[in-house]
């Protein structure tokens, strides 16, 4: 066993400690929050939302962006939660542009962590079922990249898993940064404006 095998080992029980905890945390306090904000009226409209958030100010932007790194690499909150909240406080045009900014470095902070510690790391992040379902594309060549680059285009797919197998091939990281930047775009489009639209609809039917 090689000196980056035995490292590969001994970092994992760490790592899954960690990812376990901080998604137990993270998802309680998602929660926690939401049951707040509804019975304080910061969730009563789009408008309530965004004003309280921005009360944050200047480090309003950069910490929603840090957020979305941290949900990208490490699945403390659902993304989908924080893509739509960004499009609802910042407005659909810069909104997008932060959840962008964020997710697009927390891809290439993913790739980096799996190139680093390899299996162990993805094994730590997603259950056994959904690693064994997706592992045998390693094996496909260059049908992995087109399978990659259609997955990334798909609104409703395992992304952040699929960035780490990609980071488990031989794909180099440039290859991988410009599919994730010409492709993240149009999902985060397409993700975020047919969220919205379900979400305004049944919020419009919530008592004010």
């Amino acid at each position: 066993m090689t000196s980056k095998n035995k490292e590969m080992t001994a970092v994992s029980p760490l790592l899954q400690k960690i990812i376990n905890w901080s998604s137990i945390i993270g998802a309680l306090a998602t929660l926690i929050f939401c049951i707040w904000a509804y019975q304080a009226g910061v969730l009563r409209s789009k408008e309530t939302l965004s004003a309280f958030i921005q009360q944050a100010g200047l480090w309003g932007p950069p910490l929603f962006i840090f957020l979305q790194i941290l949900q990208t690499v490490v699945p403390v909150i659902p993304g989908a939660l924080t893509s739509v909240a960004g499009v609802y406080i910042y407005g659909h045009i810069i909104g997008t542009i932060y959840n962008y900014i964020g997710i697009v470095i927390g891809c290439a902070l993913l790739f980096y962590l799996v190139r680093t510690y390899g299996p162990a790391f993805v094994q730590s992040v997603v259950n056994k079922r959904t690693y064994n379902r997706y592992i045998g594309w390693l094996n496909k060549g260059d049908r992995f990249e087109r399978f990659f680059i259609f997955m990334m285009i798909w609104p409703i797919s395992p992304a952040d898993f699929l960035c780490m197998l990609a980071a488990l091939t031989k794909m180099t990281f440039r290859r991988y940064m410009l599919i994730i930047l010409l492709c993240k775009p149009f999902t985060l489009v397409v993700y975020t404006y047919g969220l919205t639209y379900i979400i305004d609809f049944f919020w419009s039917r919530l008592p004010h």
